[in-house]
């Protein structure tokens, strides 16, 4: 999938990074924690968040992410998008929910990143 058929799907808004949108991304997560994102996130990837801060920008450029999804509507300060913009991510910001953004994506071919479990922490 591109960051362009992503736009598509959620009926979403380019903020910046036009000139990226033939990106391709196979994973995305979503949180609003973005400690748990750090944790958990191990590739390049897509993050799906309604936190509008300079804590997803930091998180984003310590983990190479590609693109920066913003959810229900949600529209960051105009510095936090030229500072993505010189990052090299793409944003957008969509009127869906977060869960509705992952169902969407999802139900497109996107896949959660993959999460190592401990032996001592296996899912049930």
């Amino acid at each position: 999938m591109t960051i362009a058929d992503m736009v598509r799907i959620l009926h979403a808004k380019i903020l910046c990074g036009e000139d990226r949108l033939d990106t391709k991304v196979h994973t995305s997560c979503c949180s609003d924690l973005m400690s748990d994102v750090l944790a958990f996130v191990n590739e390049k990837t897509v993050l799906i968040t309604g936190l509008t801060n300079a804590h997803v920008l930091r998180t984003a450029d310590m983990l190479d992410l590609k693109c920066l999804v913003f959810a229900r509507g949600k529209i960051p300060s105009e510095d936090l998008v030229e500072q993505a913009d010189e990052q090299g991510l793409v944003v957008i910001t969509t009127p869906e929910t977060a869960f509705t953004t992952c169902g969407l994506l999802y139900e497109a071919g996107l896949r959660g990143v993959p999460i190592e479990w401990p032996e001592s922490e296996a899912r049930l």
